[in-house]
């Protein structure tokens, strides 16, 4: 079972870093995005979101530095709750899409970053957190996340004004 989360979770985001790269908009058009909404410098924030979600994806995908790589999600799902999902109520179907997709991406990768990946990842092949207990996995996937998403948050996010 955990062998599905983490290729399912690392394979989804992976997805949206290589969309943000190579699809549509690009690069150019994600950092316009990101300015509208009020993550600025725009160009900035692209190369960074683009490029957590590709590596997360990767370690997630390989079942490697599980509980950082889930961190990582929690961190870019926290920033999209923030400074998108927030105003819209919690249903993914309300208008502009609530946070309800968001958290429970946010609630898998905290299970998966507490669990471990599993049997089937090199974490367990190489050995990696095979130390470690599920709480102090728990408490580096919430903790690493939760500062990550906040940091980039203080950092770069200026809401746009209401217009009048």
């Amino acid at each position: 079972m955990l062998l599905l989360l983490h290729l399912y979770l690392g394979g989804m985001i992976f997805t949206h870093g290589f969309k943000k790269v190579f699809k549509g908009g690009k690069l150019a058009g994600t950092a316009r995005w990101f300015e509208s909404i009020g993550m600025k410098p725009g160009m900035l924030n692209a190369y960074a979101a683009a490029s957590t979600e590709l590596g997360a994806g990767v370690l997630l995908i390989f079942g490697l530095l599980t509980p950082f790589a889930s961190a990582a999600l929690i961190a870019l799902m926290i920033v999209a709750i923030v400074s998108v999902h927030r105003k819209n109520g919690f249903m993914i179907t309300n208008p502009g899409g609530g946070v309800e997709y968001c958290v429970t991406i946010a609630v898998a990768a905290l299970t998966l970053g507490s669990l471990g990946a599993g049997k089937y990842s090199l974490d367990h092949a190489w050995g990696v957190f095979n130390t470690w207990t599920t709480s102090r996995d728990f408490l580096v996937t919430l903790i690493v996340g939760v500062v990550g998403g906040v940091l980039q948050l203080v950092t770069f996010y200026r809401p746009p004004r209401p217009a009048e």
